[in-house]
Formats: C-alpha cells, structure tokens, sequence
C-alpha cells in the first residue's frame, strides 16, 4: 500500500510537480486516524472491485473523504506482480484486522474478505493480457536518459511494428555487410527494400531489421519473430540506394555506417545510438505461467529451424516443434547455399544427386541437433517448400562463382535462373509440387531426418519425427508423397535395427485441401494448418504487398477507415471466412479418422484471440515463434477457462 500526499493543498498540486510530495507512509505518525480510515476503504473497495485501486482522498479536520477510485495502471512487470499478490497473500493482517473493526472503520464482512487472496488463481490467469507478457521480452528505448520531447526531434520516420523492442546499430545495406561487421561483434541495422531467404544471415547477424515494404507476416517479419528480433516493415517513406550505399527517410540521408535506433513496439525509427534498456522477468512471471499450464488442455509448440530456436523455445515452455522450415538450413553458410544452388542448374539426374549428398550431412546434423535438443517432444520437419529461384544466385559474381564450381557457363546458369523465374510463384512450382518433379528431393531430405532420428534412438535419446508434406491438394498428390516418404524411411529404419517410430501428415493451406480433408485424412496422421497460405490464398490478399492498403480496411470510419475487417487477417485469423475453412477441414478428417492429430503452424499460433479459436476448434496444439511460446499458453490456458464458465 502505497501513495504520495501534501499538507496544506489540493489534488493538483500532488500530480503538477511543483512541491515533493509525502510518502503515504508516513502518514501513519501525521494523522493515524485519517491513516486507518484509508486502509479500511482500500481494503473495502479491493475486496469490492478485485482489483488492485488507485485511490484519491482529500482529509479535513481529521477526516477523509475519498474523490475517486479507478483500476490502478501497471507495468507488464507489475501486473503479473499484483496478479500473483492478490491470488496468494491477503490484504490485511489478523492484527490489522481486528484492530480496524474495533474502530468501526471497516464491517465485519470485508474484514473476512480482507483475510483471504480476494481473487483465485484462475482470475489471476485470466487477468494478464498477451500484450503484459510480449512486452517483456524486448529491450526498450531508456526514457529515463532521453525525453520524450528529444525522442520527438530525432525521429526519421515510421513504418509498421512488425516485432517488438529496441535495436540500435550501424546501418548496413546487404546480408553480406551485417554478417562481416556481426562477426566482428559490431551491432549493426539491415535495411532492405524486402528480404529473401538469402538474406537469413545478415538478418541473423544484425540487431534489427528495417524493410521499405511488407507486412506483419512479410518474410522479414516473421523470421525475425522467430528469433526475438526488432524489427520495423512496410516503411514507405523509406528510399534506399544500395550503389551509394544510403537511405533518404524524413527529409534525411543516412550512409552505411551511421547510427539509428528503431522502437520496434511503436514502429518508429530515430537517427543516433539511443540508450536501451535490457527486459527483466519478474519473478510472479513463472508462478502465474504455471498455474496457465495447469489449466490449459491444449498443447503449445514453437517454429524452430535449428537447435539454437528450439532449446530457447523449451526454455519458453514449448512442448515440441510444430514447423522446422528445413529451406532455411540452406543459407547458414556458403557451403550450403552453393550446394542448393548446384542442385537447382544440374542438367541431369545424377548432376542433382551429386549435389544433394553436399547437402546431406548438413541436413542430418541439423536435425539430429534439435532432435537432441527436443529430447522426446514431437518434431514436425517440413519438406522443402519455396520455390527454387529464391534459391539463385542474385547477382553476377554469385553466377560466376557458381559457373567454376559447377563447370557451367554464365550464360547457362542465367538462362536456368530465369526459366524458374515465375509470375506468382506463390502459387507456382513450390511445396509437394518440387518433390514430385524432383523426388530426389524429398528422398535427401527423409534421409537426412531418419538418420538423425536413428542416431539419436542409438544414443538412448527419445525423438518422434513428424514428416509434413507442404502444399498438398488432395489425397492422389498426397498419397504419392506419402508412399515415397515410407519406401526410404522404411528402408532406412530396417538397415538400422533400432525401433523408430514416425509420422508421415501434411499441410493444410490449400481450400481444396480443407474441403477434401476427409479423403486426404484416409492416408494422413495428421493435419497442421498453414494459415498465413492459408489466409492468402482464402481471401485473395498477398501479405507482402497487403500493408498498402489492408490499415483502410481495418480502421472503423470514425478512424478515417472502412472498417471492413475486425483485425487484419494476418495478424488474427479471420475465424468468419479462414476460420470456417479450418473448421471445416477438421470436422472432415475426423469424420475420417477420429483421432487425427490437428495444429496450427501459421503465425496466428501465437496471437491470444487465434489461439482461443483453435482451442474451440478442437485443435490439439498451436505452433508459434520461441518468444510467442509464452503468450499461447497464456492465450490457451484462458480458453479452456472460458470454457468452464460455459
């Protein structure tokens, strides 16, 4: 209980910071009548409310009369602090108690209230919002070292709030640069018009991120959510040069090598190396997640793509990895992107084998690490989904490099960089698409996964593979990947002599696919829900190009908007139209198959309202980025309370 006050003055004094107020403490020896009067209201009006009050009082002549009351404001920090208090420790003490009656300041009946937490575990889990928990991992621009009014004359412009945080650095305008200045221990900002898959690992390397275009689930924006990584896109005002090595934004040109700051949270970037301040948990953080894990029904797991990701994501309370993007694994270092890209301009079968066993051992290593790293939880690895140009070398000393190592002439290697070339590759030879094409593909990579898997059963670790086949539209397409998938494993299971079990399910992020669920479920073990495809491709919308225009359709009118959509659809699942399509899709596979496995593995996986759907849908586990692991068991444990209630 705590507070400020002024003798001799009105409330405006108190908040105008003309004079140093009291401490409430202190009141207690000034006027101990007043001093007891106000802890019984306090107590009365806490017991009454169940929250934690912001009081204010005025006293004359000894006596106090209460002005207002109102649910006190907090800090993420203080409020999983409060929520914690208020669910264990009562308001008063016995004594306290006792001797507040005896005074006729406070009834019977809210003395025994007193004594007691005024609120359940379960009301203490209800009361966090994901928002308290998301701001808690991120560093945050100090306000305590630079003022508002500073802030405000510094500041460059403003784009999208794609992740949360502060980063400051030196600003870089390639992978390549972020990755040589990372390595030497520099911080360093990419800015890039968009990124590709290339880009991982400058994007990897630099402390944040800062795009011209994109949305909340543009590529930039949801690897580095990934890793917990700021990240601002869809900034429009934002020019680049990358021959001058410059960027113009709010009427300013910043060179490589200069400082900016971006507020990720607020999706606004300043000039300088501003102070940060680094996240603390609070110590309730723990408690009250434990008590949502108690309570929820549903499993939560993360998006992991090396071992790194997924002991963070455990370290989060995931329970297992519900998508490992296997395409990234191709960019961690030159090896591997020089060896995809052999691949890719192979002119013949053995040509692309050859290439592939490159890509073997590193595809085995990595998952044989986070199969190590899970330690028995599921592991759903996702065969190879994006379509192979964002694979090719992307500019002329890429080409020739690859053209000595391969022996193929420039002119040939240009040539099949731009017979790939496609007018929307979303929709194109991407998926189960490449696999059926190219079905040494998928042979490498079930390889790779098995004799992970077998390594790790050799060592007495547990691990269950879950092999997803992406971008399936019926059950024919589907079965023969499935078929494929068994003959190799099998084989590779039976050489081995150890027991291994694994599952063999797909992606559903294809309409055709959600409304055949019941036939592709005859051959599928499970079923994981690609919704940002899935979004995509239900209602028309590209979520990189989208940010254009999808604020107008989301703001009301009174916001100068149309107010078309409730939230944007990336951003929340869009449960009217997306989300009868899941529904759908899981009525019919179980209509199939009773017990047929079903997640999400979309970026709506981590955000509170999706989560509370797929709970309602019957889902038995979400799939999200590490640091949003924490806000889907929040989000799933609310669900099943709401459930209870019913």
């Amino acid at each position: 209980f705590y507070g400020d006050y002024l003798i001799n003055a009105q409330g405006e004094d108190v908040v105008a910071g003309i004079r140093t107020p009291l401490k409430l403490s202190t009141l207690r020896e000034t006027m101990p009548k007043a001093y007891d009067q106000l802890c019984a209201v306090r107590a009365i009006l806490e017991c009454r409310y169940k929250e934690m009050q912001d009081l204010e009082f005025t006293i004359e002549d000894q006596k106090l009369y209460m002005l207002q009351c109102r649910t006190g404001k907090r800090s993420p920090a203080a409020a999983f602090g409060i929520a914690l208090d208020q669910a264990t420790k009562p308001l008063l003490t016995r004594a306290q108690a006792h001797d507040l009656v005896k005074k006729g300041y406070l009834p019977k009946k809210y003395a025994q209230s007193a004594l007691k937490p005024v609120i359940t575990r379960e009301e203490a889990v209800s009361r966090i919002s994901s928002d308290d928990i998301e701001r808690l991992f991120y560093p945050v621009i100090n306000t305590k070292k630079i003022s508002a009014e500073e802030l405000k004359k510094i500041r460059l412009g403003s784009g999208i709030n794609a992740v949360p945080g502060a980063a400051s650095g030196k600003v870089v305008f390639t992978a390549a640069e972020a990755e040589k200045l990372g390595h030497k221990g520099e911080s360093v900002i990419l800015v890039r018009k968009e990124t590709s898959p290339e880009d991982v690992g400058g994007m990897h390397a630099a402390k944040g991120i800062l795009t011209a275009t994109g949305g909340k689930t543009s590529h930039a924006a949801v690897v580095a959510r990934g890793w917990g990584k700021c990240c601002i896109v869809g900034c429009e005002a934002l020019n680049i040069n990358y021959e001058a090595k410059s960027m113009t934004i709010g009427g300013k040109t910043v060179k490589q090598g200069e400082y900016i700051t971006l507020d990720g949270s607020a999706g606004k970037i300043y000039s300088g190396d501003l102070p940060l301040k680094e996240p603390e948990l609070p110590p309730a953080y723990h408690t009250i997640l434990k008590w949502a894990d108690q309570l929820r029904t549903m499993k939560v797991r993360t998006n992991a793509d090396t071992p790194y990701d997924a002991i963070n994501a455990v370290k989060m309370g995931a329970e297992g990895i519900g998508l490992c993007r296997t395409e990234h694994m191709f960019f961690d270092t030159e090896e591997r992107r020089l060896a995809i890209q052999e691949m890719i301009v192979a002119e013949t079968l053995d040509a692309r084998k050859i290439a592939l066993a490159k890509l073997l051992p590193f595809q085995t290593d990595d998952f044989y690490g986070i199969f190590k790293a899970m330690n028995g939880f599921p592991v759903t690895i996702r065969l190879i989904d994006p379509p192979l140009h964002e694979f090719t070398p992307k500019d002329n000393a890429g080409v020739e490099k690859l053209s000595k190592i391969t022996g193929l002439s420039v002119e040939k290697i240009k040539h099949r960089c731009e017979q790939l070339h496609e007018l929307n590759p979303m929709l194109g030879h991407r998926g189960c698409r490449l696999c059926i094409t190219y079905p040494e593909i998928l042979d490498m990579q079930v390889t790779a996964i098995i004799q992970a898997a077998v390594k790790c059963r050799k060592e007495g670790v547990k691990v269950l593979p879950e092999i997803m086949i992406p971008l399936t539209m019926d059950r024919k397409e589907f079965r023969i990947m499935e078929q494929q998938t068994r003959v190799v494993a099998d084989k590779l299971i039976k050489q081995s002599g150890v027991k291994l079990m694994y599952l063999v399910g797909t992606m559903i992020e294809i309409p055709r696919a959600a409304l055949l669920a019941d036939q592709i479920a005859e051959v599928a073990e499970f079923f994981s829900f690609g919704t940002n495809d899935l979004t995509q491709m239900t209602l028309g919308l590209s979520r990189d190009d989208a940010g254009r225009f999808l604020p107008t359709y989301v703001a009301t009118e009174k916001d100068g908007g149309k107010g078309i959509f409730k939230d944007d659809p990336f951003q929340s699942l869009d449960q009217d139209g997306v989300g009868l399509l899941v529904k759908l899709g899981i009525e019919r596979g179980r209509s199939t198959k009773k017990d047929l496995k079903v997640g999400i593995c979309g970026e709506h996986g981590g955000e509170a309202q999706s989560v509370k759907f797929c709970h309602k849908a019957g889902m038995n586990y979400v799939s999200c980025s590490p640091y949003r692991v924490p806000i889907a068991r929040l989000a799933a444990a609310q669900a099943a309370l709401q459930d209870q209630k019913k």
